[in-house]
């Protein structure tokens, strides 16, 4: 009997111990947000592309690149951390190209059809990159100061 109730004594406080519990609060976490991009770089995008759309900012090195839309188009933006333009890469199709260069493409490639057009803007210099897409052929050209380059061509297969 002694044996017994040394058993259930044990048992008792056993189960006892293994259920208590505790809980811990923490203390509230506040978060606050600080633009990560420079104030000169913001002013100048500001300034520069006043019709953005959901610009999202990256940082790289020391620069930083912005993706946002402008006129139906998507558009990159890298800034030197003191808010100079380095280039502006807008992507479109044959809506975005002036009219006389899509002219002298659809002249030179009559049998093509201008699927991309890239604009690039660096150094005063502004260069469009168009791929043109025939029945037979994919042909990349460069256009720069009025002078059409076909840089590469892949057959179809």
């Amino acid at each position: 009997m002694m044996l017994s109730m040394a058993i259930v004594l044990l048992s008792v406080s056993a189960g006892a111990f293994a259920q208590v519990t505790r809980t811990d609060t923490l203390p509230t976490v506040y978060i606050t947000a600080k633009s990560v991009v420079a104030k000169k770089v913001s002013d100048a995008f500001k300034q520069q592309f006043k019709e953005a759309v959901g610009p999202r900012w990256f940082r790289i090195n020391r620069e930083y690149l912005v993706k946002f839309v402008s006129k139906d188009q998507k558009n990159h933006a890298l800034y030197h951390n003191k808010g100079q333009l380095v280039y502006h890469i807008s992507y479109g199709d044959k809506t975005g190209l002036p009219k006389a260069i899509s002219d002298k493409v659809t002249s030179s490639y009559s049998d093509g059809k201008i699927t991309t057009a890239i604009n690039v803007h660096q150094d005063d210099r502004n260069i469009w990159v168009i791929n043109v897409e025939t029945p037979k052929l994919l042909i990349l050209i460069r256009e720069e100061d009025g002078e059409i380059t076909e840089m590469e061509r892949y057959q179809k297969g």
